[in-house]
């Protein structure tokens, strides 16, 4: 952290010689992220305007503003009034004043939801954090920096009765849920950089501090609610909303989500000033189409925002399971404000500054659809609110369906992710569910389904490739690959080469979208070229000929097939981690398929001649119905 630190200042420095350089060009920079409303402390005096109020020094608490047209540096009381650096300003310091990050290679932070307590975890809360792992696994591949986030949400009523119930208090019972979502992170091999429970001191610091400056920004105040609620949603809804057995809206008493009744709760707490924000949001959505994906999610969010929005409570004076409102400890922080602060506590929001500075805002939030308009309404106004940067982009997924149902306990038609590994693999679990199901749809889970793509893609295609190329080398030659063929000869190797450098163009963009589906039938598509050069080709019957220019062709498509496996282990080691690296073993390769730098990995031509392949037991045997 002391470089982080010394870079902080560094930056602060260059900045402030920067502003004096050019005061002109500061005053646009400041515009640009005009805050709506900032009150300083009194000693900025009535001259100034509130516009063109900027921190040059968040971690030491200095205000830059201009008074009477001076550009002047005023120490502050508390951290509502510091405001994050401008990106013009910082990356300017960086370049004509020479500060550089020691790390300056792309970021990107990644993050699931975190997950309620009320249960153990099941397949639904996989299906996300599956995904955030193949989106940390691939920029990793990439030579990003990421970090990857995911935890549990442990604060809230529904996990106060849920302890109720089982007769513990709500902490013991947080500590016997939470080591199960650690569990089946370990299981499907996640690799997630930090693991945050909102009962931890670093989050209830940063609720705090967070919910002070929406507060001292004059956007919280005292009020009376009542509404019909949904204890297992942690949300209210109104009466058009619910819903009857059929799912008719408007129609019952039931939560749309979970079809169960809500409760009508009365409660006098503290109020955010959502309906403020309206126009913001709406102006920050049409100026990045990518903040709500997909785009059938973003015309949702649209809709709704414009059909006007109420202020929300965002304390609870019912119950005492949260963290403590600082300027009213007899309430509670609502659970949404609570669990939404914990992509920035997690990088350092209220503990650490110099990191807050460097890791925060977040590239992506994955969510589920049902808690969408949290973090695509709530959430970026809250940081509006407190003059903090947005998340990049909200990406929400569909459901997971058993029997045409989305998965919850009180219908008793969860899956673990346990049930499904033991059977498939965890490669086949983590393939199945991005490769069935479009990312921002509804999927149904079937076990046939995903005997199906066992057996046919991974065990016939995949499986079945790799092995044929292998045994041919050990067969022809004796384990030893031949050199890769990197002369054009205008045939099938050709063919295979610019196949696969489209798949790898292909299949890159399309994770970079999160389209797993599609890039993953993109990668397949190398696979059965792979397949196809073999068919072609014929090598068994280039083995019986005894000429020289036959040996020659067999063994260039040998060593094309190598490279082409070698390619594509690399390409499938964020989806399956398991099998590339099986496969990178047989092909005798050093190091891993995840090692990257993907862009000099990928290039043709990088099979070392000579290693001695193994094609020892099948990455997929095939199982039966």
């Amino acid at each position: 952290m002391a470089d982080e630190v010394d870079v902080g200042a560094a930056e602060d420095a260059a900045l402030l010689d920067l502003a004096e350089d050019d005061l002109a060009s500061l005053d646009r920079d400041v515009e640009e992220i005009a805050d709506p409303y900032v009150e300083g402390p009194a000693n900025l005096g009535r001259k100034h305007d509130p516009a063109q109020v900027v921190d040059l020094a968040g971690h030491s608490g200095v205000l830059a503003c201009h008074i009477e047209d001076q550009l002047c540096l005023v120490s502050i009381r508390s951290y509502p009034y510091r405001r994050g650096l401008p990106h013009s300003l910082l990356r300017r310091a960086q370049t004509e004043k020479g500060v550089t990050d020691p790390d300056d290679r792309p970021y990107y932070y990644v993050t699931t939801p975190i997950y309620y307590v009320n249960d153990v975890p099941h397949i639904g809360h996989a299906y996300t954090t599956v995904a955030a792992d193949v989106l940390a696994r691939w920029h990793r591949l990439k030579g990003e920096r990421v970090f990857f986030l995911t935890g549990t949400d442990e604060h809230g009523q529904k996990v106060a009765r849920s302890a109720e119930a089982e007769g513990v208090s709500p902490q013991e019972w947080c500590d016997r849920l939470a080591p199960h979502f650690q569990e089946m992170n370990d299981l499907l091999r996640i690799s997630n950089d930090d693991f945050i429970r909102t009962t931890e001191e670093r989050h209830h610091r940063a609720v705090q501090e967070f919910l002070q400056a929406v507060y001292d920004a004059g956007d919280i105040e005292l009020d009376t609610y009542e509404g019909l609620y949904c204890v297992a949603c942690e949300g209210y809804y109104s009466p058009g909303e619910l819903v009857d057995d059929a799912g008719t809206p408007g129609a019952g008493e039931l939560c749309p989500i979970h079809k169960r009744p809500v409760e009508h709760m009365r409660d006098r707490n503290w109020f955010f000033r959502l309906s403020k924000y309206e126009q913001g949001l709406l102006d920050h959505i049409e100026a990045n189409p990518g903040f709500v994906r997909p785009e059938t999610r973003r015309n949702e969010v649209v809709a709704f925002v414009r059909g006007g929005l109420e202020d929300i409570s965002f304390s609870r004076s019912l119950i005492t399971w949260g963290v403590p409102i600082p300027w009213d400890p007899d309430q509670v922080a609502y659970v949404w404000p609570d669990a939404l602060t914990n992509y920035m506590s997690a990088v350092g929001y209220g503990t650490d500054e110099a990191r807050y500075r460097k890791d925060w805002p977040a590239t992506v939030h994955l969510v589920g659809k049902d808690i969408l308009r949290f973090h695509a309404v709530i959430w970026p106004a809250m940081l509006l609110a407190a003059g903090l940067p947005l998340p990049g982009c909200i990406f929400a997924h569909g459901f997971l369906l058993v029997g045409g149902e989305k998965m919850s306990k009180t219908r008793a038609n969860q899956i673990h992710p346990r049930e499904l590994l033991d059977e498939f693999g965890r490669d086949c679990y983590r393939y199945y569910f991005l490769r069935d199901v479009s990312f921002g749809a509804d999927g149904s889970f079937s076990w046939e389904a995903m005997l199906e793509r066992y057996n046919g893609d991974l065990a016939n295609d995949l499986g079945n490739t790799a092995s044929r190329v292998l045994n041919m080398v050990e067969r022809y030659n004796e384990g030893a690959a031949p050199a890769v063929p990197t002369e054009p000869d205008g045939d099938a190797i050709d063919r295979l080469r610019s196949e696969l450098g489209e798949v790898v163009r292909t299949y890159g963009r399309l994770l970079d979208e999160i389209d797993f589906d599609d890039a993953l039938i993109a990668l397949w598509g190398g696979v059965k070229a792979t397949n196809r050069l073999v068919e072609e080709t014929e090598p068994w019957h280039l083995a019986k000929c005894d000429d020289a220019e036959s040996r020659s062709r067999l063994l260039a498509v040998l060593g094309a097939g190598l490279e082409a496996l070698r390619i594509v282990a690399i390409l499938v080691s964020p989806v399956m981690p398991d099998a590339a690296e099986a496969l990178w073993a047989k092909l005798g390769l050093p190091g891993a398929p995840s090692g990257g730098p993907l862009e000099t990995a990928v290039a043709w031509g990088g099979f070392p001649t000579g290693t001695r392949v193994s094609k020892g037991d099948p990455l997929f045997p095939r199982r039966e119905q």
